[in-house]
């Protein structure tokens, strides 16, 4: 099997320079329902970039639904990427190649291997993560060129965040023809899938055929779109890497929801909701730098969630689709529970009383170790599992009970190389695969992040995760030519686990009381 898999890294590594932002100027045009776009063809991929899929998010249309896009006259380029939503700069690995920063923000880009729009082709839309307060569709490690080439039209959708994407208040809610307010990212998710089913038959896609995808807070998005009954019914499977909203975080209700909103409100010296759309998009969010002022995220708001999601998942009434779904070997580290603490037993011990008083004597029977050399794996494996690892076991093993479709899960173990230009910063005594590291190899986009020195078991390990992923975008199953037999995750016992890294393999879960304990502590 490897040689195969090796064989078809060779043949992939010939289709690489597509990765440059150079193309050729052959333009291409689609169809829509609002009016025609014209893109442009690199390599037999056409690709389209910021096309509007909602109203411009501004003015009198800030903190509502998203709205339908006006239709235009003529035809509109769609060469560049929109603008991406307000942010911080948060996150330093995030590269972006979008127009700009603004409020209007409400883009899709289409990347389409379709020769004449006729083809019945899968369809990807991917969800980037960011923790709902960054993040873009125009990242390098989410372009869609390469899922493309795997006979996939591949979408990647920009939703607000922050501030401007998870504010709820009173008068939002009572002028709201749903009386809701607050989660408009997943409201714009929403209505990019609903743009996505009446118009991706116009690229070559199948409107039956939509699988979602996304990692971190894209995954959490994934798991409430499943849930939420406005696009439960819009999509054929699911992907979800690192995080679900199955997990520890309490949601707020929308009436605790409004009560922050009127906090804001004063915290600002706005008088009303009129006041706080007349404060500039810049100038609001520098506000959200300030200590005083409550964050905003994700709720149950009785229209996109009518009930909490994992409530959803456990009656059954989440979308039936076949879910691949799964997280990193290190998606927090050891430091996490430790501090610059010696790495010993009984240091701990100690930090783990301090941390969770509560439970830690049950912790500490799941989470042992019995040496200090252990305690470097363990101590990352509880920081791992209490930040993001549990939350998507439980989205895993609930949806293998109360759903119809089989559940596929992975454990991505293949650590980033260093970096091209210095040594590798990462001084842990131990190894793995951080939070989000999967996400160019699972994309076969390891040629488009010039930052780390790739080598031959990293094309490897992303040629076989994207067959992973592709055949289960176009068939429900991971299962198929060039990858190891995967099998899915039975209720109520201890799961099938496909091993990613360089020795692929499928393994008997290893830890199921951990997650048990854990569910008995969330419940």
């Amino acid at each position: 099997m490897k040689k195969t898999v090796l064989v078809m890294v060779l043949f992939g590594l010939l289709l690489k320079g597509y990765a440059q932002e150079k193309h050729d100027t052959v333009f291409v045009r689609s169809n829509t329902e609002n009016g025609v776009i014209e893109g442009f063809e690199r390599a037999g991929v056409k690709i389209f970039r910021g096309i509007p899929y909602a109203q411009p998010p501004v003015a009198e249309l800030r903190w509502r639904e998203p709205q339908p896009v006006k239709n235009w006259e003529g035809v509109r380029k769609t060469t560049h990427f929109g603008p991406r939503a307000m942010q911080l700069p948060i996150f330093g690995d995030m590269r972006f190649r979008s127009n700009g920063m603004s409020e209007d923000c409400l883009y899709l880009n289409v990347w389409t291997p379709s020769k004449n729009n006729r083809e019945k082709l899968p369809v990807l839309v991917y969800f980037y993560g960011g923790g709902f307060i960054a993040g873009d569709g125009s990242e390098y490690r989410y372009d869609g060129e390469s899922m493309a080439r795997q006979g996939i039209v591949t979408v990647t959708i920009n939703y607000r965040l922050g501030i401007f994407g998870f504010f709820s208040h009173p008068e939002l809610t009572k002028e709201s023809p749903h009386r809701a307010s607050g989660n408009y990212g997943l409201l714009d998710q929403s209505a990019a899938l609903q743009w996505v089913k009446r118009n991706i038959a116009h690229f070559g896609g199948d409107p039956d055929k939509i699988t979602i995808g996304g990692e971190s807070a894209g995954s959490y998005s994934v798991s409430a779109q499943m849930a939420s009954p406005l696009s439960r019914n819009l999509i054929a499977g699911a992907i979800g890497e690192s995080g679900s909203l199955l997990g520890f975080g309490e949601m707020l209700s929308l009436s605790e929801a409004e009560k922050k909103g009127l906090l804001f409100q004063k915290a600002v010296g706005a008088e009303n909701i009129r006041e706080l759309r007349n404060i500039s998009a810049d100038r609001l969010l520098e506000m959200t730098k300030r200590r005083d002022i409550p964050s905003f995220g994700v709720i149950v708001d009785g229209y996109f969630f009518p009930d909490k999601p994992e409530t959803i998942f456990l009656k059954g009434e989440q979308a039936q689709v076949p879910l691949l779904v799964g997280w990193n070997s290190m998606e927090s580290n050891y430091k996490a529970i430790l501090g610059n603490e010696e790495v010993t037993v009984e240091n701990y011990e100690k930090a783990v009383r301090k941390r969770y008083p509560d439970i830690a004597d049950g912790l500490l029977k799941v989470y042992k170790a019995d040496s200090d050399d252990e305690v470097a794996q363990v101590a990352t494996d509880l920081a791992s599992d209490m930040f993001i690892g549990y939350g998507t076991w439980n989205w895993s093993d609930i949806h293998a009970k109360t759903g119809n479709k089989e559940v596929y899960r992975y454990y991505f173990v293949h650590p980033r190389p260093g970096y091209k230009n210095a040594k590798n910063d990462n001084n842990l005594s131990i190894k793995g695969a951080t939070h989000s590291a999967e996400i160019e190899y699972v994309l076969g986009n390891l040629p488009v992040n010039d930052v780390y020195d790739w080598q031959s078991e990293d094309y490897f390990v992303s040629t076989l995760s994207q067959l992973f992923f592709a055949h289960f975008i176009k068939t429900g199953n991971p299962n198929g030519l060039g990858v190891p037999v995967w099998l899915p995750v039975k209720p109520d016992e201890p799961a099938d686990v496909m091993i990613i890294g360089k020795n692929p393999r499928l393994q008997k879960e290893q830890h199921r009381e951990r997650y048990l304990y854990l569910r008995n502590m969330h419940f």
